[in-house]
């Protein structure tokens, strides 16, 4: 009986599983794939429906000067792939000091809360948001996070858009001091395959990030009511990445098939084809 209750015991305090930490303060790993800045037109790789092309085409820098853009938080869609430091930290109930939230919030962003209590979804008539809204499970040491009820924001900061019907489905995967960011968009509106993606943190102990206070001022001196845009296949700054990388414009354009080597061959392929 004594044993019994030994062992007894001893499944009662020790956890269930291992449960991997995240928390913590996180530099962005920074390079080419990961939080480049992308020229206009740098679609290539995105597969992008054509409602989603016309309006990366439309797309002018100078909106980031509009006064209600100034201090537009960054959406759950573009956050983890920007330049921003991160932390991550942890929810815990006291009575049975089980994790019942993760959060994470970035320089310019607002708090990402991914719920593991159980929580229902909300309405679909419920307010959508920058981050919306996630629950999280733990798969293994990885963390699943499924958002929903998101705003239409961008993918990237060159015109990309994302529809307030996307759904965005994230994995943390913590080895050491590197932390990898998985992330997999579903737009039934701007994208017609899954996007998938992924960046790089690394665990940064003396980072500590500020408070970053956003006054809106005049930064350009334009009509009132103008918004700057560029009309469809009129952006003159289309063809630039293209021409400076020597990528053909089939490329350029994005969409699914140019997330795949055959469309090269394909390109190749007409290309001759016109010739004769």
């Amino acid at each position: 009986m004594k044993m019994t209750g030994f062992w007894l015991l001893l499944a009662l305090t020790a956890p269930a599983f291992a449960q991997m930490d995240f928390s913590g303060e996180w530099a962005p790993v920074q390079d080419e794939d990961d939080t480049g800045n992308p020229h206009i037109g740098e679609f290539i790789g995105i597969p992008m429906s054509e409602a989603g092309r016309l309006r990366s085409e439309a797309w002018s820098s100078s909106y980031m000067t509009l006064p209600e853009w100034q201090c537009r938080p960054h959406g759950a869609m573009y956050i983890s792939r920007g330049p921003s430091q991160v932390r991550i930290w942890k929810e815990v109930d006291p009575v049975s000091r089980q994790i019942t939230a993760w959060h994470a919030e970035w320089l310019r962003s607002i708090d990402n809360p991914y719920y593991m209590d159980g929580r229902p979804e909300p309405s679909e008539l419920a307010v959508h948001t920058w981050g919306g809204f996630s629950t999280a499970t733990y798969e293994g040491e990885m963390l699943k996070i499924t958002t929903n009820h998101l705003k239409e924001d961008y993918y990237r900061r060159n015109g990309v858009p994302s529809s307030d019907r996307a759904t965005l489905t994230q994995y943390w995967i913590r080895r050491g001091d590197y932390l990898t960011w998985v992330t997999i968009a579903y737009d039934p509106v701007y994208l017609t395959e899954p996007m998938i993606r992924s960046s790089e943190y690394r665990l940064a102990l003396n980072q500590q990030i500020p408070p970053y206070p956003c006054t809106v001022v005049s930064e350009v001196d334009r009509p009132r009511g103008v918004v700057p845009s560029e009309m469809p296949g009129a952006n003159p700054y289309l063809g630039e990445f293209g021409e400076k990388y020597n990528i053909p414009i089939e490329a350029t354009k994005g969409g699914a098939a140019s997330m795949y080597p055959e469309l090269a061959r394909q390109i190749v392929k007409e290309r001759n084809a016109a010739k004769k």
